[in-house]
């Protein structure tokens, strides 16, 4: 793409105009460079407390930082003017320039851009600058602002002053980041000045053709969003006014990187059209997918980043089947269909399978993983231990012996020397390296393990200590990821593998901890798939319920829903002897006209108090309390689960981005940027928000996927959903109104204001007059917020008023509700269903 002088820019150019307050988001970009980075080896800080968080978690500096800020302390940075432009960054979904994403060694991230800014008149604007990384900025040739805070994905901000000249000055920008994991690489330049200026881009391209791209990006969306007959429609909120060239892509998970796409396709939307199908999905195993377009005309390029689902399978119903035969299905079907890692290999050998090209390449993955110290190759290297324990006699010599190499030379804890990046202080992570080491020492008594220098009897007894305080600490505070689709199942990595190959308290301790987190599955679980609140989710948790990895457990241990490529530790459970108790498998399928209700705390300081009520056709979670106004992470408080389609389902949310496709911590429509005070009673919930007075997005929205409801109905600012026999409504203290265009179509209804109340109720009805009763009961119930906004108020006709203070909690009928069970095994009733 040719980039363009001052001189040969047109007299009256059409750029993009920055109002006070606004960021400047249009850009020409380079490519992005990506350097491995890691520092010299070196011994980390021991910090784990064993008193699990969600959220940021100060790890101190390791060694690629520390290299990072030695070599930033002497460098001088030279201006690269000359950079090729590969892409536009344009307005229209976020008013970061953002980069972020998932790097699982160190890596050193950098990227050119340029811009060119008019003001009103010449002189010094002032800038607000905001990163995580580091930010150069060049104005006409001279260096003008430094800015290299680079703290991990913690957001620092300055001010800066830029020297324009009347008739524009040309801004390059060297956008920094180092990827420790999950990296946020952004910069946001927020105007501060009084007049309006303009950004021009300085590309050779028409007004027309950038005006179209953006246009194209910013509103573009799956159509639907879960597709079942195999074909990828993309619908845009504009037509197209001339032809333009679209690439698709899909890569492996985040765990493959590195693997050829599963899907490389480009077609053409042709000029008149707004709607594309894409070819190629058809081939896609059911699953939830990243999607990553390239929209072109000629050499101008413009990437979006958005996600749908393939979901073709029809659920299976195994509940006539034993146990036995329900893992045999899912061996058979993971040895064939499961993704190429660790727990695949297991799978194909417990199946009978013979070694195979497959199998090899698995083996491959997954030594290349651990040899690497990747970011979460502790998960891969359980599964591996069960294959080297149970399968050696069968593992060709010559993938045992790398394979006895791996596991001696890894570095199992903070306290051995690494520069790696691997996470070990997350609740998950550090069951797994506790297990991984434990297993291994017992493995290999005798044998030196390289990165310690101690022998594996050593290594087992430490590990064991260590387990020990793991067990301790989640026994007597429940699971900080409580009900989490998305690492329950890396739990059940660390501890199936303790209940096969362990023994004595260890092996008893995990058993009784899988039986209580099959409970709480079995409790969540409504139409074949678990759901409700959770402590750590993500939108593929969210948005796609059925294609989680956690799905597959309920499906075998409960005998109904649908089994996936996932393939991280259903493997274990179908490959060993352990039984979920009879009591999880009684509290999954509600008889008709009772209700189950179940209270229960979780995680550390009752970071959850969970609530429950659930009926044969719908179910409604949540957590109370939590820490209300502040800075959420993945937290999932309420959620509204029906059993008629797997897809049906309803939260509400603030959002913790701009991008409605991003993947922060919170994003848009997973977590909460600001925690609301939340309460639940019985079939009812109340979320009362307070966002402040500078939210940077100030609303709160429901997701409501219409096409997986029977009806979805705004009236009265009242938002009812049907799905079979069950029934929600939800309402707010502030106007409830659809979104009609963008990636909010058909899924976001929103509520502006920065303090309101929300209420949720749920039922169920049988017959064809079921929803006039239940909008008879609606028009009788009031829900009001208080003129400070720190309290909301429900009347109803029919049934008691709820009071939820900001300050003081849950009231009922003017009495103050006590929780009432304040422990983390959960408290169970039936009641009769609350049906219309």
């Amino acid at each position: 793409m040719r980039t363009i002088s001052s001189a040969e820019r047109l007299s009256e150019p059409e750029g993009f105009v920055v109002e006070t307050g606004g960021s400047v988001t249009a850009w020409a970009m380079g490519d992005s460079v990506q350097t491995y980075y890691p520092g010299e080896p070196a011994l980390a800080e021991d910090r784990v407390n064993y008193r699990f968080i969600n959220g940021f978690v100060d790890v101190g500096d390791l060694p690629c930082r520390i290299a990072l800020w030695k070599e930033v302390a002497t460098r001088t940075v030279e201006l690269q003017d000359d950079f090729a432009v590969t892409g536009l960054y344009l307005p229209g979904f976020n008013r970061r320039v953002e980069f972020s994403d998932f790097w699982h060694r160190p890596t050193r991230l950098s990227r050119w851009l340029r811009t060119r800014l008019v003001p009103t008149a010449a002189g010094s604007h002032r800038f607000r600058l905001s990163t995580c990384g580091g930010v150069h900025v060049w104005v006409d040739g001279v260096l003008t602002a430094r800015f290299e805070p680079f703290k991990r994905n913690k957001e620092s901000v300055t001010e800066i002053e830029l020297a324009l000249k009347a008739d524009g000055s040309d801004v390059v920008v060297l956008t920094e980041e180092l990827a420790e994991r999950d990296a946020l690489w952004f910069f946001e330049l927020t105007y501060l000045g009084t007049a309006p200026l303009r950004a021009d881009l300085p590309v050779d391209v028409s007004p027309e053709i950038i005006g179209l791209l953006k246009a194209l990006a910013t509103d573009v969306r799956p159509d639907p969003m879960h597709v079942g007959d195999g074909r990828l429609v993309l619908e845009f909120g504009v037509t197209a006014r001339m032809d333009v060239e679209v690439k698709a892509q899909i890569l492996p998970s985040v765990h493959m990187r590195g693997k050829p796409p599963l899907l490389d396709t480009r077609a053409t939307l042709k000029a008149g059209e707004r709607r594309l199908t894409l070819d190629g999905a058809q081939s896609l195993q059911d699953g939830y997918h990243a999607l990553n377009l390239t929209f072109s005309v000629g050499e101008t390029r413009v990437e979006r980043h958005i996600a749908f689902a393939t979901f073709k399978d029809a659920p299976r119903d195994m509940r006539g089947l034993s146990l036995a035969e329900r893992k045999a299905i899912a061996i058979d079907y993971m040895a064939r269909h499961g993704e190429l890692r660790a727990g695949r290999a297991i799978a194909a050998l417990a199946a009978g399978r013979a070694v195979d090209d497959a199998f090899r390449e698995i083996i491959g993955n997954t030594l290349a993983a651990i040899d690497e110290r990747r970011d979460c190759s502790d998960f891969v290297l359980v599964p591996l231990l069960w294959v080297a324990a149970c399968y050696r006699d069968r593992v060709p010599a010559d993938l045992m012996t790398d394979i006895d190499r791996s596991i001696l030379n890894y570095r199992y804890w903070v306290d051995e020397p690494g520069n790696d990046v691997m996470w070990f202080w997350s609740e998950n992570h550090v069951l797994c390296f506790h297990v991984s080491q434990y297993l291994a020492g017992r493995l290999y008594p005798e044998r030196r393990f390289e990165c310690s220098g101690c022998p594996g009897r050593e290594q087992a007894a430490l590990a064991e200590t260590r387990l020990m305080h793991w067990f301790d600490s989640v026994e007597a505070h429940g699971l900080a990821e409580w009900n989490s689709a998305a690492y329950y199942p890396i739990d059940f990595i660390g501890l199936l593998a303790l209940e096969h190959l362990a023994d004595g308290v260890i092996r008893d301790r995990a058993r009784r901890l899988l039986d209580r987190l099959f409970l709480m599955i079995g409790l969540h679980t409504l139409g074949g798939v678990p759901a409700g609140t959770m402590g750590r989710a993500y939108d593929k948790e969210l948005r796609a319920g059925p294609l989680t990895e956690l799905a597959p457990f309920a499906t075998v241990a409960f005998g109904q829903g649908w089994l996936n490529d996932g393939v991280a530790a259903l493997p274990m459970f179908a490959a060993g002897s352990y039984s979920p108790p009879a009591q999880a498998q009684d509290v999954v399928d509600p008889p008709e006209g009772k209700a189950l209700m179940a209270h229960y705390v979780q995680g550390h300081d009752e970071a959850a108090r969970l609530v429950l009520y659930k009926t044969a056709a719908v179910q409604l979670s949540s957590t109370m309390d939590g820490k209300p106004g502040g800075r959420g992470h993945q937290q999932h408080v309420l959620d509204i689960r029906f059993a008629a389609n797997p897809l049906a389902k309803a939260w509400i949310n603030h959002p913790g981005e701009d991008d409605p496709w991003g993947h922060q911590r919170p994003s848009y429509w997973a977590g909460n940027g600001s925690m609301p005070r939340a309460a639940q009673y019985g079939n009812a919930a109340l979320l009362l928000y307070d966002l402040g007075a500078d939210a940077r997005l100030p609303f709160t929205h429901a997701y409501v996927e219409k096409t997986a409801f029977d009806q979805v109905i705004l009236h009265d600012n009242w938002l009812i959903l049907r799905s079979g026999q069950g029934y929600a409504a939800l309402t707010a203290t502030r106007p409830i109104a659809a979104v009609d265009s963008g990636p909010g179509t058909g899924v976001e209804f929103r509520a502006d204001g920065t303090d309101v109340a929300w209420y949720a109720v749920v039922g169920e009805g049988g017959d064809a007059d079921a929803l006039k009763r239940f909008r008879s009961q609606l028009s009788n119930t009031r829900l009001e917020l208080s003129g400070d906004g720190r309290r909301a108020l429900v009347r109803q006709a029919d049934g008691p008023s709820l009071s939820l203070d900001w300050n003081e909690g849950l009231s009922v009928d003017g009495q103050p509700h006590v929780f009432p069970n304040r422990s983390i095994d959960p408290m169970i009733r039936w009641i009769d269903a609350v049906s219309f």
